[in-house]
């Protein structure tokens, strides 16, 4: 199996410099091969241009421009080959009849990452192994100090170098076998999402949203409402922009940090985990305009500033990554994790099946019409998702 690993690197003064050049010249290179291809689509010829003759053509651009030749060879094509990728993902799109934006050109500020397809290719991880401080070469910086909060374990296949404010991170994917899995637990449970509550399970507990974003909102707003008043241009505006960067940063690791400890718990706890297949895309769209009929050019009501409200709520609670990590550690972990269909799962009594939106009188509150039976909503979702990932896996032929 192939697992990522995402390590803080302290690069020297000098080394800070040479890192940024890195940055800019693989910008510039990305940018003079969207323009190529895009004057050799405006030509009368209509003649396409591909990977192949733009990387055929590395050689020729090196020799020419000294600042090129510098870096590995084997990144400016990764380089290359980024923009290959967002072309095939573009035209896949229009075949799929949506309305994808055409790629665009890159500003050095928003170019953060390079990547080394293979290590020791212009790139070597841990370059001073008699060194008791950790250490990745690359070529045109030198030895760079890593942080290694933990081992690599596997063997290190590609090495990405990438800025984040002012803080440099190494990214390493290294193929590992697959690791034992944990002893089995006895146990099954059933998650289901909240905005309230993070997620209620099927035992009946409750994990507590911690609302990260909710909490830096006023930091956020007084630190966006201050770059908004600076001169575009001036080293005050470039202060704030990093003030701004830096507190939606730790919000993101906050969540990270979350997810991770939640998936975590269940996992080591559990040997199946069923959870709801929630379309978060779908669930978070703004409502469509209504026209007023008698008002040509005027609008009714259509609940869009609640609806805000709403997104910003399933932004902040982080589903979508939680999930993904969840099934990623599931995996490692030799355990089972099934998305079912969400659909009344909170509505559906587990005590007689009886299903009516009259069952749930409140968003906490679930009192079955039929038995009378009274319990937490939250928890009878989760109970409903574990029983309909049970009968799924239990039908599976596989």
């Amino acid at each position: 199996m192939i697992r990522a690993y995402k390590f803080l690197i302290r690069p020297t003064v000098g080394q800070q410099a040479a890192l940024s050049a890195m940055l800019r010249d693989h910008c510039t290179l990305y940018n003079a091969a969207l323009q190529e291809r895009r004057d050799a689509y405006r030509h009368t010829s209509k003649t396409p241009v591909g990977y192949g003759q733009q990387s055929a053509q590395l050689k020729d651009i090196r020799a020419f421009d000294p600042g090129q030749a510098c870096w590995s060879f084997s990144s400016q094509q990764a380089t290359l080959r980024r923009l290959d990728k967002a072309f095939s993902a573009f035209f896949r799109r229009i075949k799929a009849g949506e309305a994808p934006g055409y790629p665009r050109f890159r500003s050095h500020k928003r170019f953060d990452t390079v990547d080394f397809p293979k290590d020791g290719d212009g790139c070597r991880w841990d370059a001073t192994p008699c060194d008791p401080v950790t250490r990745v070469r690359l070529q045109g910086i030198g030895c760079v100090k890593v942080h290694p909060h933990r081992v690599v374990v596997g063997r290190v296949k590609t090495i990405s170098v990438k800025r984040e404010g002012r803080r440099w991170y190494v990214i390493l994917t290294a193929d590992q076998a697959q690791p034992q899995p944990l002893p089995k637990s006895g146990s099954v449970v059933g998650i289901d999402m909240g905005i309230a509550n993070f997620l209620a399970d099927s035992g009946g507990d409750f994990v507590p949203n911690p609302r990260h974003g909710a909490k830096a909102a006023a930091k956020l707003e007084s630190a966006q409402q201050a770059l908004s008043r600076c001169k575009r241009g001036s080293k005050r505006r470039r202060k704030a922009v990093e003030t701004v960067a830096r507190l939606h940063r730790k919000v993101r690791r906050q969540r990270l940090d979350h997810a991770h400890k939640t998936a975590n718990t269940y996992v080591r706890g559990n040997d199946f985990i069923a959870h709801e297949d929630l379309k978060i895309r779908n669930m978070s769209k703004a409502p469509a305009p209504k026209q007023d009929a008698d008002k040509p050019g005027a609008f009714l009501p259509n609940g869009a500033a609640a609806k805000a409200g709403l997104n910003r709520s399933i932004a902040d609670a982080g589903w979508g990554v939680f999930l993904q990590i969840l099934t990623a550690k599931a995996a490692c972990a030799g355990r089972e994790v099934m998305a079912v269909d969400p659909r009344n799962t909170s509505r559906r009594c587990p005590e007689c099946g009886y299903t009516a939106k009259e069952n749930r009188p409140t968003q906490e509150k679930f009192h079955c019409i039929s038995c009378g039976h009274n319990a937490h909503a939250d928890t009878v979702g989760a109970l409903n998702v574990l029983r309909a990932g049970l009968v799924r896996r239990d039908a599976d032929p596989a």
